[in-house]
């Protein structure tokens, strides 16, 4: 989605045969509709597809696209508000008052960050996974006072921590751990099947890991953040990871669920994954369901029903019952799909 944007604005001069393969690609598919599109209007591409085959011919047996990147860009967005700004490896939009959603479409996390805007501070909720300079998309956002605070703390949600200087830590030693910094997680992070299209320019693959960063206080479960008319909430909701919250506003309904939630499959496969935990964090989510009007989860899509929370918790309760036969996934992994909540976990031990 993104990417195609990207090629219309004339960004990302250097890579414009790649970008015109993914839109040529798109076309071929026939998943664009160009007359319908409000980000592509069809006096733009007409003549793209006979650019594109001049262009990057050499580029169909040299550059495969992604499967994940083929499903782009996800219809959702077309609802959701966009908000310019200048860098093209984000995107931005307004899924609800005072709340921007920090999108990074062309990396396959699809993670997203959130700004939640107060009338004398704002909030960063993560910091996604450093590959660009969000700080400088922040400042296009808001000149409030920055206070960050981190959803969990793998390395997708932290890449750019250390631009901040107030950031709000849980009291976790995987919170400690994870804030040394890593090298070896954001490696595998940008290897040719995880990203869509090109790096940003100036951009050092072999340099790229997570930077160290400081946690200058620890927050808890039922903290409260003032940004100034508007207040959030902490909730604890291990399970993912052990340092793993949400964020509640309960003035307008949202709940930022972090990777607790989000539409897409869930990943509860990781060595520092508790089901246990998870089982009862979701069930404390789905008690706020009455009280809230919209969920925003960090992949993928910024907005989702809070009628997906009492769903979260059957599908759940189903798959550790063993009602659900599971499909492979990639090795030691399996997935589980309950109608369109999914799971994706460690394969059982052979007995």
């Amino acid at each position: 989605m993104g990417m195609c944007n990207a090629a219309a604005a004339g960004l990302f001069e250097l890579s414009r045969p790649r970008l015109c393969l993914l839109r040529l690609a798109a076309l071929l598919r026939g998943r664009l509709n160009l007359m319908s599109d409000r980000r592509s209007p069809l006096h733009r591409y007409a003549v793209i597809p006979t650019l594109c085959i001049l262009q990057s011919t050499a580029l169909f047996a040299q550059t495969p696209i992604p499967d994940w990147c083929r499903k782009l860009p996800r219809p959702e967005y077309k609802t959701v508000e966009r908000v310019s700004i200048s860098d093209p490896w984000f995107e931005v939009y307004k899924p609800a008052q005072g709340v921007f959603a920090i999108y990074e479409p062309h990396q396959a996390e699809e993670t997203i960050s959130y700004l939640i805007v107060g009338e004398k501070r704002a909030l960063l909720f993560d910091t996604g996974m450093g590959i660009s300079d969000l700080k400088k998309v922040i400042a296009q956002l808001t000149r409030l006072p920055i206070i960050l605070l981190n959803s969990h703390t793998h390395n997708d949600h932290v890449g750019d921590n250390w631009e901040f200087s107030t950031i709000y830590g849980m009291d976790t030693d995987f919170t400690r751990q994870n804030a040394r910094g890593s090298r070896l997680d954001a490696q595998a992070e940008i290897t040719s099947d995880q990203i869509c299209g090109v790096l940003p320019k100036g951009f050092d693959s072999k340099a790229y890991a997570t930077r160290p960063w400081k946690i200058t206080a620890y927050t808890h479960d039922g903290d409260r953040f003032d940004l100034g008319g508007r207040i959030l909430e902490v909730i604890a909701t291990p399970g993912h990871t052990p340092d793993a919250i949400s964020l509640l506003d309960r003035a307008k309904g949202l709940l930022l669920t972090g990777d607790t939630y989000y539409p897409g499959p869930i990943w509860l496969f990781r060595p520092e994954t508790d089901l246990h935990a998870y089982a009862a964090s979701i069930r404390r989510l789905a008690a706020l369901a009455p009280q809230v009007k919209v969920i925003m989860g960090a992949h993928n899509i910024p907005v989702a029903s809070p009628t997906v929370l009492p769903r979260l918790v059957t599908a759940f309760d189903v798959v550790r019952a063993g009602k659900v036969q599971p499909s492979p996934d990639s090795p030691g992994k399996v997935l589980y799909k309950v109608d369109d909540i999914s799971f994706l976990m460690r394969a059982p031990a052979a007995h």
